[in-house]
């Protein structure tokens, strides 16, 4: 197996029904831009009844017909949220955690090392978050990133194991992290390393791919960010499944 292989997204999703919510963070192969990617996925109704909406520099969740809410605590949340020099993307409300610990100066593990999986026996979902960091290096505006996965450590949720990855971008390169290693019941939790998968010049062909590999019947939402390295501006694309009833 060849360790620096990339893996075509397309072909990633399109051969896993439900991978649930993944994260992709990376740079384009021009190196020009900071990529950013967030979906998610449902089995469930209550899963299912979601729409993103963008929120200033932020992406909240809401439930696309409030009515049909059961459990809004593990459904509605700001998956990515801006604070400074730092872009946080998370499948869950420990994007808040991690944007106030970093308010009062502390870290990113700092901040997961309080959180753990969520409690949804049997399938104890995994906690999956990532921070994209700017800076100036030598003259230049630069970036890194991280990703974390916090997992059960066993079938009874006893303990959560928590893992953290560091990265220095690669041009064409971004890493891949999802909450399922694929569809069951219950479902299988992510296994490994994050995946090494190929990025794209173009948003919109990058995005694309990603939505139409999604499983039909079980994708609900996707946002993908594209940040220019050295100006910050911003490219988002945003697709939905759902249309939002306002009251």
């Amino acid at each position: 197996m060849d360790t620096y292989a990339l893996n075509d997204i397309g072909k990633l999703l399109s051969e896993n029904s439900y991978p649930g919510r993944g994260i992709i963070i990376g740079e384009t192969p021009d190196g020009k831009n900071a990529v950013t990617a967030y979906f998610i996925m449902g089995r469930s109704e209550n899963s299912r009844n979601r729409v993103f909406e963008e929120d200033g520099e932020d992406l909240i969740i809401y439930p696309a017909d409030e009515s049909k809410v059961e459990d809004p605590s593990l459904i509605i949340y700001k998956p990515i949220r801006r604070f400074e020099n730092r872009l946080i993307v998370t499948n869950g409300d420990q994007t808040d955690t991690i944007y106030d610990f970093l308010k009062e100066g502390k870290s990113f593990g700092e901040a997961l090392t309080t959180r753990e999986f969520e409690p949804d026996a049997p399938n104890y979902t995994p906690r999956i978050s990532g921070m994209l960091t700017f800076f100036e290096e030598a003259g230049e505006r630069v970036f890194r990133y991280r990703l974390s996965i916090l997992k059960s450590a066993d079938e009874k949720g006893s303990a959560c194991n928590r893992f953290f990855y560091g990265y220095s971008p690669l041009r064409g390169v971004g890493h891949f992290i999802h909450t399922y290693k694929c569809n069951g019941n219950p479902i299988p939790t992510f296994e490994g390393e994050p995946e090494r998968v190929e990025t794209e010049n173009d948003i919109e062909a990058f995005a694309k791919k990603i939505w139409e590999s999604l499983d039909s019947d079980n994708k609900i939402s996707l946002y993908v960010r594209y940040v220019n390295i050295k100006t910050g501006e911003c490219q988002n694309l945003m697709f939905n499944k759902n249309v939002r009833k306002q009251k």
